[in-house]
Formats: structure tokens, C-alpha cells, sequence
């Protein structure tokens, strides 16, 4: 992995290559490349590191060709290196790839001995030189295609091209996401609509098992049986303009920003805030049918489903199960048939999370997706979908798609405790409510920044960080820790504050800030009681709370942070916004890449 962008057309391909790949940096990736067909031979530009090295090499050594592939790599097999970037390319056959392929090893060994020559550490290079292989025993391009993707195994999105075929690329999905962009007189490829929002907005999906002959003007898709199959062309919704930070130094703290309006625009989509009720899109079951629901989702999405489970249990009287999606079939859990599945992607394309959503849809269980992406894996597949508006997220730790998750998980406890009857009407409208005032509190929360960036310097000096949380906003203590982790590399624990006594106090001395979500509801006086503990310690407290929760706090702590009130149920949604903002300015204060954090990819599309 990490993004596929391909071209067949009439102009320049080389210029649009690169663009499509600036579209797709906010994946993550390590190294960088294009193919193209220059008079029927194939070019290739590959090089290590960012983009603009790519772009450098482009400018004193350029490529023509109205044919080609490129590709932002996101290291599986084989160090980031020029060697290790895609495309891969023999004298016959060029290849990019998202995925694994997993008998890669048994390929190389079979190849090496037939006489192919591989030049890098990656399982990608096994795919071209299988193809390289079967060109040379006389087959055309697609029968070499067609028989090099019976004997692959794993996961892949391929993008190839062919020496002598300026006209033709090639594309194959097997659990990896690719898109084929329709223009006129030129067809594109990609892993991301995004990446071909500037060339066209009419997008077709190729489904698990496609194999599709892609020419200037016109697209043949086979599936897994060889059958000639169409797929359906759809309008995105991306806009084809580039999406820039505006007046904010990085893209992350620009969809930080972003939230008051996000959330409102989701909320819209089903609250009514003049009559305080909600209504959630239409499904394919019957709410009050549900009693039992399985939440599953990766990273910040997983988070996201722990808080839910606080509120559907507490809303709807519904038990709920939370489930990591990298572990949930291993484990091979009982499943009552008509229970509900909810899945929690961003980019609706998580690998581990759209394995669990077949293995529950084979298992009998309703399934829900809440995606940000409308023409998603998850999407299409799943039942039902709810969408979060949270549009393009382009910074690699998540914000503005974890705030709307959360916000649409709430009202969907509300529309679960009301259709079982565990809600009644004035409970409803109390929510609803509390519900509407939230992208005000958001607000609140981002006009105080000064105050949260103050505090950086003060987590910035550590090498370890707690957070503590009780309660719904226990997740936001471990959401906040996997944010600090990953933009600013600082090693980061979030615990629930009852645990402290059970372990996590060994931990503390002078050199450990404590970052403590605490808003003044039932449960502040244990916390604060943690807090007592910490300072008896020498830890450093940093405190966030209401004005009355301020007020109350007698202990001694580093720093106070104060937040705006808001009711018990919509706490995570207003104390999420700190925890981001802290760890954006350390991360700042640190000099890393915080929108594209080492190691990390945005979308998680291989096991």
C-alpha cells in the first residue's frame, strides 16, 4: 500500500500522475513513483522520502507518455527505499500495488528458477515478475494478467501497464479499494476518489474478484468467474478542487477547526432541534427488534465504539459488545442471529473492520456501517449506513471524523432507547437538546487554544504521559493518549482512574504529566480523589474541567484548563477537542510531521 493513480488518456500523463499522488499524501507513505509509456517503452521515476523529491527528479529527468501509473508506497516487505518503491518494472510489464501478497516467498523462489531477475525486497515485484514471466512465454497482456491473478493470494488493488500497449492499462481488486474515473477521451484509476476528484467526478468500484481492461474510452470488467460484468457510475461527492489548509499552519489543526460545523452538519441530517426529537435514515430492520449490539471498529474508531457502549447501555437498556476488528473473528465469538453489528471506518475501506462485517453478515446479524464515505467497501456492503459529514479528512490522526462517529452514535442510543421503549418522550427531548448545543461547546473549547497550548511545553520535556478518565470519557483518556502517540512519538498510557490503584501509580513521579478529563458530573469526586493521590506523588497534574469542576479541585496540580459545561451525555464530544489540541501543539513544539506521522498510513487497507 498506500495510493494507486493511473491514467489512459491523450494528455501529458506524467503531471496528472503527480497530482492524483498530492492528493493521496495524506495516507501516509514513504517513498514514491511513476511508469510511463514513452514511444511504446516503459519509464519509470522512482524515489525515497516525500513527494517533493519525486517532483525533483520529474523536473531534471522528465517523462512524457499519455500512459501511465503511479503509486505512494506505505513500506510492507522491504525497507523505504528507491529500490523498494513502486511501480515495479520489468522491459515488458509495469505494476503498482495496495495489499499484501502473502505467497509471495513461493512465488520469488518458483520465478528465480525460471530465469527472472528480482531487483528490490518487496512481495509487489513477485506480481510483475510473474506477469514479465508470461509475456515471455507468448501471452498476450490480458491472459498473462488473467493467469497471474489465479495464483495470488492475499490482499491487492493492482494498476498495470504494458511495453507496446500505449492504449491499455490494466486493473485488478482483491480486498484492497480501487476506483475507475470516466472523463472524456481519458480513463483514469485510483485507490481514492480524491485523488481523481480534479479529472472527473464520475467514479465506478470495482468489487472483490474484478479484473478490468481500462482503454481511453471505455472500461471491460470481468469478475472472479470471467463473466462481463457493469458497475454501476456514480457522481462523488469530492470536489475536484485542491483542499488546502487555509489560514491554518497544518491540515490537522484546520480540521480541528472544522468540528462546530461538522457536527452540526451531521446532527442536521437527524436532529430537529425545534421540536427535540430525532430520526434516524431509514433501515433495513427494525430497531425495536434489536436486543443485543456488537460494536466494531480499529484505532480512534474503536474508541469511538467504547463510548457508545456507555450510552446505548445507559439510553436503550441494550447489552453492548466492543470488539477490536484485527481480533474479533479470531476469537470466534457466540452470535445470537438478529443481533446488530456496527461498523466504524472513516474511510469505509478498513481491511480488518470490512473481514468482520462479512464474517457477522455470514453469521446472521444485522449490519450497520457509519462511514465518512459514502461510496465505500463498508458502505455498499453493509445493511444500513449512517454517515458522518466530516468531508475529506486529510491529516493521518484522526479529529473531525472521530467528533461526528461519536455524534452519530449518540443519536443512535437515543433512536435505540426510544424505539425499545427505554427512552421515553421528555428523556428524548432532554438529549436532543444537549445534543443541539454542541457544536456551540465545541466552539467554546477552540476559542480556548491559548490556554491548551500553554500546557504543551509542560508534556513536550516528557517520555511517558497518563491520562485519566471515568466513565464515558474513560475512552477520550485512551483517545487522548493515541493521539499524543502518534503525532508527537511521546509514549502515552490513557487509564480508567480507578485503575490507578491497581498498577499505573508505580508510574508516577515529578517527570510524568497526568492529564486528567474531569468534568464536574457524578462521578468528579472520584476522580479527583485520583488526583489527590497523583500530587501526593509528585505527578504532574493537568487538570481539565468546568468552571464549578475548577472550583472544587483543592489539590496542587501543574495546570488548570478550563472547559465550557456541558451536559454528562455530551462530555466526550467537548473534551475530545482538548485532547487533540494538546497533542497537536506538543507535537508542534517537538518539530514533527504532524500531518503525516512516521510509520502511520491513513487508511488501513491490508490485515
Amino acid at each position: 500500500m498506500c495510493g494507486i493513480v493511473g491514467i489512459v488518456g491523450r494528455r501529458d500523463a506524467a503531471p496528472l500522475l503527480l497530482e492524483g499522488l498530492r492528493r493521496l499524501e495524506y495516507r501516509g507513505y514513504d517513498s514514491a513513483g511513476i511508469a510511463t509509456l514513452v514511444e511504446g517503452r516503459i519509464e519509470t521515476r522512482r524515489a525515497e522520502g516525500k513527494l517533493l523529491h519525486l517532483a525533483a527528479l520529474l523536473e531534471t529527468h522528465p517523462l512524457g507518455g499519455s500512459t501511465g501509473i503511479g503509486h505512494t508506497r506505505w513500506a510492507t516487505h522491504g525497507v523505504p527505499s528507491e529500490r523498494n518503491a513502486h511501480p515495479h518494472a520489468t522491459a515488458r510489464v509495469a505494476v503498482v500495488h495496495n495489499g499484501i501478497i502473502e505467497n509471495f516467498q513461493e512465488l520469488k523462489q518458483e520465478l528465480t528458477a525460471a530465469g527472472q531477475k528480482f531487483q528490490s525486497d518487496t512481495d509487489t515485484e513477485a506480481v510483475a515478475q510473474l506477469i514479465d514471466h508470461l509475456l515471455a512465454q507468448g501471452l498476450d497482456p490480458v491472459a498473462a494478467t488473467d493467469r497471474a491473478l489465479t495464483r495470488l493470494q492475499g490482499a491487492f488493488a493492482l494498476g498495470i501497464v504494458f511495453a507496446g500497449h500505449p492504449e491499455m492499462m490494466i486493473a485488478a481488486r482483491q480486498g484492497s479499494p480501487l476506483a475507475i474515473g470516466h472523463g472524456d477521451g481519458e480513463m483514469y484509476l485510483g485507490s481514492d476518489a480524491l485523488a481523481l476528484a480534479p479529472l472527473t467526478r464520475r467514479i465506478s468500484y470495482l468489487d472483490d474478484g474484478d479484473r478490468a481492461v481500462i482503454t481511453a474510452n471505455s472500461v471491460e470488467i470481468r469478475d472472479r468467474a470471467g463473466h462481463l460484468v457493469e458497475r454501476a457510475v456514480r457522481e462523488t461527492h469530492l470536489s475536484g478542487a485542491l483542499i488546502g489548509k487555509g489560514q491554518h499552519r497544518h491540515f490537522m489543526l484546520k480540521e480541528i477547526f472544522e468540528q462546530p460545523e461538522v457536527i452540526g452538519n451531521t446532527l442536521k441530517t437527524m436532529l430537529n432541534p425545534a421540536e427535540r426529537t430525532l430520526t434516524l435514515p431509514q433501515l433495513p430492520f427494525d430497531l425495536a427488534t434489536i436486543a443485543r449490539v456488537r460494536i466494531i471498529g480499529c484505532g480512534t474508531s474503536y474508541y469511538a465504539a467504547m463510548t457508545a457502549k456507555y450510552w446505548i447501555e445507559r439510553m436503550a437498556r441494550v447489552p453492548v459488545e466492543v470488539d477490536i476488528a484485527s481480533e474479533f473473528r479470531y476469537r470466534a465469538p457466540p452470535l445470537e442471529p438478529g443481533g446488530l453489528a456496527v461498523f466504524i471506518s472513516q474511510s469505509g475501506e478498513t481491511a480488518d473492520t470490512l473481514a468482520a462485517l462479512r464474517h457477522c453478515q455470514a453469521e446472521g446479524q444485522h449490519t450497520l456501517a457509519l462511514v465518512n464515505v459514502p461510496e465505500s467497501t463498508i458502505a455498499r456492503e453493509a445493511e444500513g449506513v449512517l454517515l458522518t459529514l466530516a468531508g475529506p479528512e486529510i491529516g493521518v490522526a484522526s479529529t473531525k471524523a472521530f467528533t461526528t462517529q461519536l455524534t452519530v452514535l449518540a443519536c443512535l442510543a437515543v433512536a435505540l432507547g426510544r424505539a425499545r421503549g427505554a427512552l421515553d418522550r421528555a428523556a428524548e427531548a432532554e438529549v436532543c437538546h444537549a445534543l443541539a448545543e454542541v457544536p456551540a461547546r465545541v466552539a467554546d473549547v477552540l476559542r480556548r487554544e491559548d490556554s491548551i497550548r500553554a500546557v504543551a511545553p509542560l508534556v513536550a520535556e516528557a517520555r511517558d504521559v497518563l491520562y485519566l478518565g471515568r466513565g464515558s470519557n474513560y475512552p477520550i483518556a485512551l483517545e487522548g493518549a493515541l493521539k499524543l502517540k502518534e503525532i508527537s512519538y511521546i509514549h502515552a498510557e490513557g487509564y480508567a482512574a480507578g485503575e490507578l490503584k491497581h498498577g499505573p501509580i508505580a508510574l508516577i513521579d515529578e517527570s510524568v504529566p497526568v492529564i486528567v478529563i474531569c468534568p464536574s458530573d457524578a462521578l468528579y469526586d472520584k476522580t479527583a480523589s485520583n488526583v489527590e493521590e497523583v500530587v501526593a506523588r509528585g505527578g504532574k497534574v493537568i487538570f481539565l474541567s468546568d468552571r464549578a469542576g475548577l472550583a472544587r479541585l483543592s489539590a496542587k496540580v501543574a495546570a488548570r484548563i478550563e472547559l465550557p459545561d456541558a451536559e454528562p451525555l455530551v462530555a466526550p464530544l467537548v473534551y475530545a477537542i482538548p485532547v487533540q489540541l494538546l497533542a497537536y501543539h506538543v507535537a508542534v513544539a517537538k518539530g514533527t510531521d504532524v500531518d503525516q506521522p512516521r510509520n502511520l498510513a491513513k487508511s488501513v487497507t491490508v490485515e
